[in-house]
Formats: C-alpha cells, structure tokens, sequence
C-alpha cells in the first residue's frame, strides 16, 4: 500500500544519472513521509485538502506496477499470494483503528451522529467508504452529515479496490503479450496510456459537472494510479545530469508543499487540477536521491509510520473537536492532536503492523491470509451491528412519545393552548433519529415523467380519491407532505409530489444560477401539472436564501403561478421557514433549550412582512400560508416548541413538528378557498 513501507526493487538513477538497476528506494519513503505531514497539517490547522493522497496514489501505481512487470517478466504474477501479502499490510492497522474509533465513537459522539458512524464504519472495513461518501455527496440530505471520524478511509477504498484490480489487468496484457509474442512493456505502456486518457476525460469532465461526486469516484482516480505505472515503465530509461534532477527533485517538493496552499483542493479536484500534485511528485521519482533530505533517516522513518498516522489523525482530531466543543484545534490544539496521533501510529507500527507484516500468516497454509482477513473483520462488524441494533431501539423507544399529550408540538403555539400533559416531557424525536425525521408519504407510487428522466413524480395509491393535491418544488416543500398526509387520509384526497432539492418551483433557476437542470425541470414539472389538471397545488411562496433577512418572492415564482392561473388551477405558496447559522436542536442538546445563543431573536430571521405582500399584480388563483408564528414566537425563534425539536438541521423542519401543524394546515385551506 502506498502508506506502508514496500521495499520493492525499482530502477533509481545514480549520482552521474545513470541507471543504477533496482533497489530499495530510501527517497520513496521520504516522499511519503512529505505527503502524510502536507495531510495531517493541512487538516489540523488549515481545514483544507493538500493534495498529499494523490502522491499516495502515484506512488501505488509506480511501485505496484513495477512489481508486476518484473514479476510477469520472470514465472508470471501468482495472484493470491501477492493479494495475501497485501492483506497482511492493509488490513491489521487499519482494522485496529475501526474499532479503536467505532468503541470512542459510542462515547464520545453525539446521538445524532451514531446512524451517520455507522454506515461509514461498515463502509470502511468493506472498501467501499468512497462509494459511501459519493452516494451521500448526491443525497441532497446527507450532504448535511458532519465530518465522519472515519471519512478519510475513503482514499484507502480506492486503494484497496486497485489492488484487487490492477493485478488482473496487468496479469491480463501479459498473457496478450506472451501470445502475440510482442513486448510486455510496449503493450502495457498503451494500455495505461489509455487508461490515463480515458479516466483523466471522464475526470475532468465529471468534476466539472458534478465535482463532489467525481471526489470520491475511483474512475475517475484511476489515472493518477495509471500514471505512477507509467513512471514506473520509463523511470529506468530517463537519465539526466545531477543538477537537473536536483533541481527537478526540488521544484516537485517545493510544489507539492504550495499545492494546497494555492488550490481549493477539495472543491477542484480530481481533473486536470490534479496533474499538479501527481506531477510534482513524478518530478521527485524522476529525481530519485537527488533531493537528499528526503532521505534522511528521520523522514524515512516517518514515512514507515506515514500509514498508521494517516489512519490514526483523523479520528483523533474530530473526536478532540467534539469533546471540546470547537470548529478549529487552535496551535496548542493542534500540536496536541499530532503528538497523540504519532504516539499512536508509533504504537499501531511496532505492535501491530510489524509483527503481523513478520509472522507466519498466510506462509503456512495457502489461504491463512485471507482467514485472517475475515477473522479480523469480523470484530468491527460485530461491533457496528451490535451498535446499530442498540441505536435502533433506542430511537423505537421514543415513538410511542410522539403525537402524545405531552408532545403537542405547533399545537402550543395556538391562542388559548393549555398543557394537560406533562410541559418537561422528553424531546421527540430523540437526537439519536433526528436526522432522519423528515416528510415521506409511506405507499406512494413513483414514476419517472416521459418529458424528463429527473423529474420524478410520487402519487399515494388512492382509488377514487374526492381531491388531487400536488406538492411541487425544493426541499421545503417537501417537509409539508408530513402536515398534509393526515388530512389527506382523513379527506380520501391523493397526493401528488414532484420535488427536486434546491429547485423551487419557478420559471427560473432561482439557487444557482443558471441552473438548466432546474429550469428544465421545472418547466416539465408545469407541464405535468397542467396534464394533471389538479385540485390545489402547494409551491414555494418565498425563500431565503441565507441566514437573516434575505427573504425574497422571486419573479420566477410569481411567473409561474402566472400559467397555472391560465388553466384555471389554485395554487397555495407557502412563506419560507428560517434559515440558521447552526443546528437549533444539537444547540439545545449542548447549552440547554433556553440558552440564549439558542434562541434567535425573530427580528433577526423574519420581516414582519412577507415578501409577497409588497408584490403588485398577483396572480388572482394564488393564496398564501405562512406559518411563522408557529416557527417563533413574539421575541425569539426556539429550538423546541412544545416538547418537539422544531429543526433536524440548519433548515429543515422535522417531520413530528411539522406534523404537529395538521390542524393548521387544514385550517388554513378551508379558510383560503375549496379545492
């Protein structure tokens, strides 16, 4: 693996330039030690990505690659023991660091982000947390996940899924080559060549169009790898003067430390933006022991240590910054953080790595490795599940509470409420499921729309329903299905719901600019209203779009209420709910329900208007729903309302408390017109 230390025999220039044959590489471990320190220094103080995890990847497919090509040379690639040498490296170390972290997570996390650990622990014992992270980098709701203690295994997925990998195919052009009787090196060069090529396209273009998916995507890591075997294939023919690879030595480390100083690694990266770390650390393999201070024996023995530090630094700094209540580690912080993860790493190197790397496994018997892979596995899942099982009911415990004379919920908010239940009763829903509270109809029947594959509509298996309800538009929109399903059941009204988060409804992209998804989308959505032809349809009627007073009606909205008026359908906007500098509810789990930096004043989120009013021209077959003063009171904006958390997240009213607003909802349909 690129963290651990691979004594492979590689071609290394010699001081005149020359080719020196194949040996330990001292400068390889010095890269690697540079490339751990740029990763854990750029994430304890900058909050930034550096670009070190891509000279891992070079690094892998330069060493690997060369082992295979040597290996195909002599008695061909005898696959399980190489993939048993593998786990040997791999899995000890890192499998020691899930559970150490899955044990701390119980302790040390919030409720709130059990379910979250979870479902990444088990990604990353199985190699596939990058998968994990891309589909929640394209859930619009778990994008709202904090950091995970375990994210950073995402880079080691993709390492892991190589070596399964890469073998084949290298194993694969051998056989061709040794059929076609043509040079191993000569083919495999154009089949990486290709790989490059293909894989940078489809990252450049990925990045482009969907850049936190194309993150975590391995098709789009694969040429970095590709890359490094590249290297790996010509490294022995390059020859160059001492000053030249000195220079070149130094100009990729010097380059290598600005990378992430000059680019926003995280947001621009794969792409082309990537050539620039995989570059600088090619111009370093190029230079070989040129750049001699990466020889030293001190940064070599970091890069021995630079697996097990990368494992262990994660988890140590998010869990220090939970326990201390902090966004930043601060200089002494941080420091702290480093050493505790080095002792660590020293301690995971030597006592576990070592010797496991130095035992028997997998010599004895052909299969031993991979026993001991399962047998080691076992333990973090064991631990998961049994913490999921826990998790789970804990959070079913809660739900006889909800809908209960105790949880009234928006109810509180109505004149003349009084409690005849208990006023200090437990939070629903609890903060462990909070996350996962919000609006779903259970039942509903989704189809793709023929006019668009994105527009995806959802309607409640209703027969002979007396009414048809549409709910069209963003996320916000969405939250009001969990008002609206109790009325409908109770009316035998169908629910119709065509929703896109960050796209509401308007004839214009109103949260990004130029966003022809959406516009595109919403212009279907209208046609498939007016197909419909329903009853009523409930759409966006303001929206903020930041925290304070920044709530707007847009002119979008207002034109395509405009073409529903045409075909003689009423339409029920709804005022935006406030938005939020932080979680109101983990706020109230951390400084208490009253806490003054929990309570927004509501001067400060809501006009005493809405937007709408000072609109000109209305359409005439629009009324409006604003339901603020079930959000806020007079003074101030809490993060509890009747025994019920308002919010799940920054923004998102929690499906119990919006349920709560039932009778409000119904209340106010009646009170506007009879769809």
């Amino acid at each position: 693996m690129p963290f651990v230390t691979t004594r492979a025999a590689v071609p290394t220039p010699g001081r005149d330039g020359a080719p020196r044959g194949h040996r330990f590489r001292p400068e390889l471990q010095g890269l690697r030690a540079l490339a751990v320190v740029l990763v854990v220094v750029y994430h304890v103080w900058l909050g930034r990505v550096s670009g070190g995890v891509d000279v891992f990847f070079l690094l892998s497919g330069f060493l690997v690659t060369g082992q295979l090509v040597r290996a195909a040379s002599r008695d061909g690639i005898a696959l399980r023991p190489l993939w048993g040498r593998m786990v040997k490296r791999l899995f000890p170390a890192a499998l020691v660091v899930l559970l150490v972290t899955t044990v701390a997570a119980v302790v040390v996390l919030p409720e709130n982000r059990w379910f979250q650990t979870i479902r990444e622990v088990v990604a990353a014992a199985l190699y596939a947390e990058n998968w994990r992270l891309a589909l929640d980098s394209a859930d619009y709701f778990a994008q709202h996940d904090q950091a995970g203690v375990v994210q950073h295994f995402w880079s080691l997925s993709i390492q892991g899924q190589f070596y399964l990998v890469w073998p084949l195919l290298v194993a694969g052009v051998a056989l061709v080559a040794r059929r076609a009787a043509r040079d191993l090196r000569r083919v495999l060069g154009v089949v990486l060549a290709l790989v490059f090529a293909g894989s940078l396209a489809y990252s450049v273009v990925l990045t482009a169009t969907d850049q936190r998916w194309a993150y975590f995507d391995s098709f789009a890591r694969v040429w970095e790898f590709a890359l490094g075997g590249l290297l790996a294939l010509v490294a022995d023919a390059i020859v160059l003067p001492r000053v030249a690879r000195v220079v070149l030595g130094w100009a990729g480390v010097l380059g290598l430390v600005a990378c992430g100083l000059v680019l926003q690694v995280g947001t621009v990266f794969p792409g082309y933006a990537a050539l620039w770390p995989t570059l600088c650390a090619a111009a370093v393999v190029v230079a070989g022991d040129a750049t001699r201070v990466l020889t030293t024996r001190p940064l070599r023995y970091v890069g021995d240590l630079s697996y097990a530090l990368y494992l262990w630094h994660w988890p140590v700094l998010v869990f220090y910054l939970v326990a201390r209540g902090r966004e930043e580690v601060g200089l002494v912080g941080g420091l702290g953080v480093i050493a505790l993860s080095a002792a660590l790493a020293v301690a995971t190197h030597h006592l576990v790595e070592e010797p496991v790397r130095s035992s028997a496994i997998g010599v004895r018997t052909r299969w031993g490795a991979y026993r001991f892979a399962v047998a080691s596995t076992i333990p973090v899942l064991l631990v998961a599940g049994g913490w999921q099982v826990i998790s789970e009911h804990k959070a079913a415990s809660y739900d006889a509470l909800v809908d209960d004379p105790d949880h009234p919920g928006a109810l509180a908010h109505t004149p003349d409420f009084e409690y005849w239940g208990v006023p200090n009763a437990p939070v629903v829903p609890p903060m462990i499921s909070l996350y996962d509270d919000f609006a779903a109809i259970e039942g509903s029947r989704c189809r793709v729309s023929p006019r668009n594959k994105e527009l995806e509509i959802c309607t409640t298996p209703v027969a002979d329903p007396e009414k048809r309800v549409v709910v069209v538009g963003d996320s916000h929109m969405q939250q009001y299905l969990a008002a609206l399903e109790p009325i409908a059941r109770e009316r035998n009204w169908q629910v119709v719901s065509m929703l896109r988060g960050a796209c509401p409804f308007s004839t214009d992209s109103e949260t990004v600019p130029n966003d022809k998804p959406c516009t595109r989308w919403n212009a279907d959505a209208i046609g498939e209203i007016v197909s419909m032809r329903p009853d009523l349809v409930f759409a966006n009627g303001s929206r903020n779009v930041r925290v304070g007073l920044t709530e707007s009606t847009p002119p979008g909205f207002v034109a395509a209420w405009r073409i529903l008026e045409q075909e003689g359908i009423p339409v029920l906007a709804t005022r935006d709910n406030p938005r939020y500098t932080f979680a109101p509810a983990a706020c109230a789990a951390d400084h208490g329900a009253d806490a003054p930096e929990c309570n927004t004043p509501r001067a400060d989120l809501l006009a005493p208007e809405a937007p709408y009013t000072r609109i000109e021209g209305l359409p005439t077959n629009v009324s409006f729903l604003d339901f603020s003063d079930y959000y806020c009171n007079d003074e101030v904006c809490p993060p509890i309302i009747g025994n019920v958390h308002v919010y799940l997240d920054d923004n998102h009213v929690s499906a119990t408390y919006m349920r709560s607003m039932s009778p409000m909802l119904a209340a106010a349909i009646d009170g506007s017109f009879t769809p």
